[in-house]
């Protein structure tokens, strides 16, 4: 299968730190793939070499077998690949169609000259920008709520705002930054099956950074594990799951498995609850 993203010894510093450690990693397309490890992993740091944030010492990045590394972030968007973020950064005192308005402007063609003109190829590309702004509000479950200031929408709403704008600029690469952070159960039920359909229906390869070890069990065709910048496993759900390294680094020593996480954080909420 062709790989939609690789990394080839990727290596990001900061002065003597090394957050990302010679990371290899393939992606194949139209897979739903999930970087986890602890707190500091590497994982952001990663994400923002791929998305053009930061510049790696060392590595290869390829998207489609084309080398991305070192490109700004706005040209690696025109290529194909949006993102969200861990804390959400909408524009807050815009609209909601206004946000996915500004994630259209990588397939803009007016420039700024059309727009003090307002000339008829200015005109054209706001009307189409707002039908698809209306069409991904609907899309993303928000219809009705495009008048509605960013900042007063529900959590819930403002993370699935965030996913319809990086879908305006219509990627075939989507990186997600712990999509389901903050939510409750039923809402991460529901983004973790959205995210399941932004794969099956729209055919994009999906990457996520993702704490929550139930939806990356349940939703990842393949997972990859970071531990102080350095991958320390790949493969499938289940190997990840029984792997000692992993529940080592991931959970620490005297956790013997993640079936066993799941089993004390249920026991704490029902704790918490008596």
């Amino acid at each position: 299968m062709q790989a939609c993203i690789e990394t080839k010894q990727v290596s990001k510093l900061f002065g003597g730190l090394t957050a990302v450690n010679e990371v290899d990693l393939v992606v194949p397309e139209k897979a739903i793939a999930s970087i986890i490890g602890p707190n500091g992993a590497g994982k952001t740091t990663l994400f923002n070499c791929i998305s053009g944030y930061y510049k790696p010492e060392h590595g290869e990045i390829l998207f489609y077998g084309t080398p991305i590394q070192g490109q700004p972030t706005y040209e690696v968007a025109t290529l194909g690949i949006a993102r969200t973020y861990q804390n959400i950064r909408l524009f807050s005192e815009m609209t909601a169609i206004e946000n996915i308005m500004v994630g259209q402007y990588p397939r803009f063609k007016a420039n700024w000259m059309d727009a003090v003109l307002s000339t008829r190829r200015e005109r054209s590309e706001e009307k189409q920008s707002i039908a698809e702004g209306c069409r991904l509000l609907k899309y993303v479950g928000l219809e009705g709520l495009g008048d509605h200031l960013a900042r007063n929408l529900p959590y819930g709403a403002q993370r699935r705002l965030e996913i319809a704008r990086a879908l305006a600029s219509k990627p075939r690469l989507l990186l997600l930054d712990e999509p389901t952070a903050g939510m409750n159960p039923q809402e991460t039920d529901k983004m973790t099956r959205f995210i399941r359909n932004l794969r099956d229906e729209l055919g994009i390869t999906i990457l996520l950074i993702e704490h929550d070890m139930r939806v990356v069990m349940d939703i990842s065709d393949q997972i990859t594990v970071l531990d102080y910048g350095t991958k320390i496993a790949e493969g499938q759900p289940k190997s990840i799951q029984s792997n000692q390294r992993v529940i080592e680094a991931y959970l620490g020593p005297d956790v013997t498995s993640l079936t066993q996480k799941y089993q004390l954080r249920k026991k704490l909420r029902h704790d918490a609850k008596s």
